[in-house]
C-alpha cells in the first residue's frame, strides 16, 4: 500500500554504456597504436577542458532561470498584462523558456482564450530563439560581438512580429467589420 507522497525513482546511471564504449575504444586504440591513442587522449582532454567552464555557466544560468521564474504563473500573468509591460514580460518569459515547443501550445491556447493577444504569443515563441544556456557556447565558436549582435536582432525581431501580427490583426478585424 502506497503512501500519500509519491516515490521517487531510483537514482540510475546514465550512460554507463557509452561511457564503457568509449573506454573500450580507446584502449583498443592504445593497443593497437599507443601514439595514436596518446593523441586521441590528449585532444579530448583539450575538449574537455573547453567545455567544462561552458557547462558551469550553462549550469549556473539554468538554476538562476528556474529561481526566478515560474513559467506558467508568469505566462497566466501575461494575459492581463497590456502596453510596454506586456510586451517586455512576452519578451522576458521568451527568452527564458525551455523545452519543447509543442509542450507550449496546449497551455498558450489555454491563455488566448483567456484573453492573451496574439501578438504576445509571436513575441513569446520568436524570442523562444535566444537559447539563453547556450549563448556562453556560441561566444566560444562566434565570439561576443557577433553573440551580442543577433541576440539583439532576434530580440528586436520578436518585438517587431508581434507588433506585425497586432497590426495585421487590427486591418483584417477592420475589414470584415466594414464588409
Amino acid at each position: 500500500m502506497k503512501s500519500g507522497k509519491s516515490q521517487r525513482p531510483a537514482f540510475q546511471w546514465k550512460g554507463v554504456k557509452f561511457f564503457a564504449l568509449v573506454v573500450t575504444a580507446f584502449v583498443v586504440l592504445f593497443t593497437i597504436n599507443s601514439e595514436k591513442g596518446m593523441a586521441a587522449l590528449m585532444k579530448s582532454l583539450s575538449i574537455i577542458e573547453i567545455l567544462v567552464p561552458i557547462f558551469a555557466v550553462v549550469i549556473f544560468l539554468m538554476a538562476v532561470i528556474g529561481y526566478f521564474t515560474q513559467g506558467k504563473s508568469k505566462l497566466e500573468n501575461l494575459a492581463r498584462q497590456r502596453g510596454v509591460k506586456g510586451w517586455l514580460w512576452a519578451l522576458f518569459i521568451g527568452l527564458l523558456s525551455h523545452g519543447p515547443m509543442y509542450a507550449w501550445y496546449p497551455m498558450l491556447d489555454s491563455l488566448r482564450k483567456q484573453g492573451l493577444r496574439d501578438g504576445y504569443i509571436t513575441t513569446f515563441f520568436y524570442a523562444r530563439a535566444v537559447k539563453l544556456p547556450l549563448l556562453p557556447l556560441m561566444v566560444d565558436y562566434f565570439g561576443l560581438l557577433f553573440t551580442v549582435v543577433l541576440t539583439l536582432y532576434i530580440i528586436i525581431g520578436s518585438l517587431v512580429q508581434g507588433w506585425l501580427v497586432e497590426r495585421l490583426e487590427t486591418i483584417s478585424s477592420g475589414s470584415r467589420s466594414a464588409s
